[in-house]
C-alpha cells in the first residue's frame, strides 16, 4: 500500500504530475485497474484520495482542467450551512462542521478562519440570530472556529466601516472557513498521485464498456492528439457532478434525469468595498437565499445567486437580472453602492443539485449528496457541497468495493495530509496558497530574475508560478494558469487579459510549441474571458 503521511511525517512530498507520465501509466496498465473515475472535480478527486490512500489500483480521467466547472466556481466557503440550519437540516448541518473542521485540519495552507457579521436592523433580529448561530457554535463542538457573539452598533463599525449605518443597531458575529476551491482540487490532485494514483486531464471518456451487461470498463479519447484509449476495471465511479446524466445515459439510454441544475453567480468588487478581513452574510433575500460580501485575495466577492436551468454548459453565462440581483443587495449593506463599472470579474458555476426536475426552486433543493447505482453497476455519486466532499467520496468507495468485490480496507482520509499541508503557510506569502511547495517556486524565481517579477501590476502572479504550473500540476492551457492554477481571471478578468501573452510565452517556452501555438491560446483566452467582463 501506498504510503500514508503521518502528523509526523516533513511536510515536503515529492510530486511528480506529469501529464505524459501518467498516460504512459495507463496505456502500459489498461486492464489492471480496480477503480475508474469519471470526473476531476471537487468530488472525482475526493475519490481518487480516498481509494488510492486505502491503497487500490485507481486512475482518473477528466474531459478538460481539473475543476474546470463548478468545483472551482463556489463562494470560497467551508461551512456547515447557516441556510439549512434555518431549514432544520441538522444532520446536513453537524456532517458539514465536522468536516470543516478536518479540512482546516489537513489543509491549514487552504482553509482559514473568517470572521462573518450579521448585521442588525431591527429589535428582534438580534436575539432571533443569535440563539441560531448559538446553536451552531454547540455542532461545531471541539472542531468550531470560534464562538459568536453580540455586537454593539460601535463594534459592528469598527469592524466593517463601510457597512451601511442608516438604521444600523449592531450585529452578531459568528466564524466560518474559507479556502481557495482550484487550488484545493490541484493539491487533492497531488495528493492522489502521492497515493499513487494515476489522474490525467483533457482525457474524455466517450462510452462504457460491458461484459455479460455489467460495467467493466471506459472508451475514451486523449482530447491533445486524438489517442483513443481503452481501460478496464472492477468498478466505474461517475463523479461528473452536473454533468452526471450524460454518463448515466452511456449507462442506459433510457435513464431518468436525476440533477436539476441550479446556476449560481458571484460578483468580485474592488477590497475598497469592504476593507478589513470581515465578512457580511445578509440572511434574508426574496428568493430564499442568503448572500455573503467576503474580503477573499484583493478583492470582495458578493454572491450568489439560485436560478434554475435547463442546460448545462461548459462555461455558463451570467443573466443581467442575476447580477443586478447582487448589485443591489450589495447597496442596501453597503455605504458606498456599487455599479456594474465597479465589477472586476463574474463568474458563474452550476450547482448539481438532486431533486425533482419539475421543481423551480432549487434553493430548496436536496444539498446532501446521492449515490445511485444502476443495475449494470455504473456508481453515481453526485450532490452535495465543497464542505462535505471528503465524506461524499468515503461513502462512494465503499459502496464501489461492494460493485468490485474488492477486499475491505477501512477509510484513512480523516487524519490524511492534503498535499502542500505547513501549518504556518502565511509566512509564505504572497505564495502562502501553495503551502511548503512555496520555497520551491521561491527558489525557481532566484534562479532566473525575470521569473521573480509580477507578470501584471494588478495582478498577484509571477512567472515562477507559471513555470511551476507547467512542470508540476499538469496546466496544458493558458485559461489553466489564469483561472484556476492562479486566480487572476476571477480576481480582475480585464487585467489577466493583458497578462495572457506573457503567460502564453512562458508555457510555449517550457512545453516546446511554436509561436503559433502562442497567439492561438491567447485568442482563446481572450474568447473566454470576455465572458467574465461586464460591459
Amino acid at each position: 500500500m501506498p504510503a500514508k503521511p503521518g502528523r509526523d511525517q516533513a511536510f515536503r512530498m515529492e510530486t511528480r504530475m506529469k501529464r505524459d507520465e501518467m498516460l504512459d501509466r495507463i496505456r502500459e496498465n489498461p486492464d489492471c485497474w480496480d477503480l475508474i473515475i469519471i470526473g476531476g472535480g471537487a468530488t472525482g478527486l475526493g475519490c481518487a484520495v480516498d481509494a488510492a490512500s486505502r491503497g487500490y489500483k485507481t486512475v482518473l480521467l477528466e474531459r478538460s482542467d481539473f475543476a474546470k466547472g463548478t468545483s472551482s466556481r463556489s463562494t470560497k466557503l467551508v461551512h456547515g450551512g447557516v441556510r439549512y440550519l434555518q431549514q432544520g437540516n441538522f444532520s446536513l448541518v453537524i456532517e458539514a462542521l465536522k468536516e470543516r473542521g478536518i479540512l482546516r485540519q489537513n489543509a491549514p495552507h487552504l482553509v482559514s478562519n473568517l470572521p462573518l457579521i450579521v448585521p442588525t436592523y431591527e429589535w428582534w433580529e438580534a436575539p432571533w440570530t443569535g440563539i441560531g448561530l448559538k446553536l451552531y457554535d454547540i455542532m461545531a463542538g471541539k472542531l468550531g472556529f470560534g464562538k459568536s457573539e453580540l455586537l454593539s452598533r460601535e463594534d459592528t463599525l469598527a469592524l466593517i466601516p463601510t457597512i451601511e449605518q442608516s438604521g444600523l443597531r449592531g450585529g452578531i458575529i459568528y466564524y466560518d472557513g474559507q479556502f481557495d476551491d482550484a487550488r484545493l482540487a490541484i493539491h487533492l490532485a497531488c495528493t492522489a498521485a502521492e497515493q499513487g494514483a494515476a489522474l490525467v486531464n483533457y482525457v474524455n471518456v466517450t462510452g462504457l464498456q460491458k461484459q455479460d451487461n455489467v460495467v467493466s470498463g471506459v472508451l475514451a479519447v486523449d482530447v491533445e492528439k486524438g489517442e483513443m484509449l481503452e481501460l478496464r476495471g472492477k468498478a466505474v465511479i461517475n463523479a461528473t457532478g452536473p454533468f452526471c446524466d450524460a454518463i448515466r445515459v452511456m449507462d442506459f439510454p433510457g435513464a431518468a434525469p436525476v440533477i436539476a441544475p441550479s446556476q449560481g453567480v458571484h460578483l468580485m468588487l474592488p477590497r475598497s468595498f469592504l476593507p478589513g478581513n470581515t465578512a457580511i452574510l445578509v440572511p434574508h433575500t426574496r428568493d430564499g437565499r442568503v448572500i455573503f460580501l467576503i474580503p477573499w485575495r484583493d478583492c470582495v466577492m458578493v454572491g450568489t445567486t439560485d436560478t434554475p436551468i435547463d442546460e448545462v454548459p461548459i462555461e455558463p453565462r451570467p443573466r443581467d437580472e442575476e447580477i443586478a440581483f447582487l448589485l443591489e443587495y450589495a447597496a442596501r449593506y453597503l455605504n458606498r453602492d456599487p455599479g456594474r463599472s465597479d465589477v472586476l470579474s463574474v463568474f458563474t458555476g452550476v450547482r448539481p443539485l438532486v431533486g425533482d426536475v419539475h421543481d423551480e426552486n432549487t434553493a430548496k433543493l436536496s444539498r446532501d449528496h446521492s449515490i445511485l447505482i444502476s443495475r449494470s453497476g455504473l456508481l453515481t455519486v453526485t450532490g452535495g457541497k465543497w464542505t462535505t466532499y471528503r465524506r461524499m467520496a468515503e461513502d462512494a468507495i465503499d459502496k464501489a468495493l461492494v460493485l468490485a468485490g474488492l477486499e475491505f480496507r477501512p477509510c484513512v482520509t480523516e487524519n490524511l495530509r492534503i498535499h502542500g499541508y505547513h501549518p504556518d503557510a502565511a509566512e509564505f506569502k504572497p505564495l502562502s496558497w501553495y503551502g511548503c511547495d512555496a520555497p520551491a517556486i521561491q527558489d525557481l524565481a532566484r534562479r532566473n530574475r525575470d521569473l521573480g517579477l509580477k507578470l501584471h501590476p494588478d495582478l498577484p502572479i509571477i512567472g515562477a508560478e507559471v513555470v511551476w504550473a507547467v512542470r508540476n500540476e499538469m496546466a496544458r492551457t493558458v485559461e489553466d494558469v489564469l483561472s484556476r492554477r492562479t486566480r487572476c481571471l476571477i480576481i480582475n478578468a480585464k487585467a489577466s487579459v493583458e497578462t495572457a501573452p506573457g503567460v502564453a510565452q512562458l508555457m510555449a517556452a517550457e512545453m516546446g510549441f511554436d509561436r503559433d501555438w502562442e497567439v492561438s491560446q491567447v485568442d482563446q483566452y481572450r474568447h473566454l474571458a470576455r465572458t467574465y467582463i461586464i460591459e
